[in-house]
């Protein structure tokens, strides 16, 4: 099914890694990339070519808002997965929807039908 839409996974934790990997394929999703750290993300997104991103807001130790600002400026869909309350958004991004942790795969459906109009 060449026309799944491709989702790109930012996130550093392997086995949730895999789960999401998982999830979409469940889903009827392709995963584009999963990428681990900040500078690995922002490479991606850069390059775009993906339809939305789940993008963990903590990657080894640092916030991954860069990664959001790319995707805000190319105007690709993103939710912020957050482990809890300790990753306030920048004011930025505060409207953007968050996925909580531990996922579940409905959640995950939820939120990807929900930016991208499913």
């Amino acid at each position: 099914m060449s026309d799944a839409r491709s989702i790109l996974i930012v996130e550093d934790e392997a086995m949730i890694g895999m789960m999401l990997e998982d999830y979409l394929d469940a889903l009827g999703y392709r995963l584009h990339g999963l990428a681990a750290s900040v500078d690995e993300a922002c490479a991606l997104a850069s390059a775009g070519g993906f339809d939305a991103a789940l993008v963990d807001c903590n990657l080894q130790g640092e916030k991954s808002w860069p990664v959001a600002d790319i995707l805000a400026q190319q105007d690709i869909p993103f939710v912020f997965a957050t482990g809890g309350m300790a990753d306030d958004l920048p004011p930025t991004h505060a409207d953007r929807p968050t996925l909580a942790k531990p996922f579940t795969i409905g959640a995950v459906e939820r939120a990807l039908g929900k930016i991208l109009g499913g």
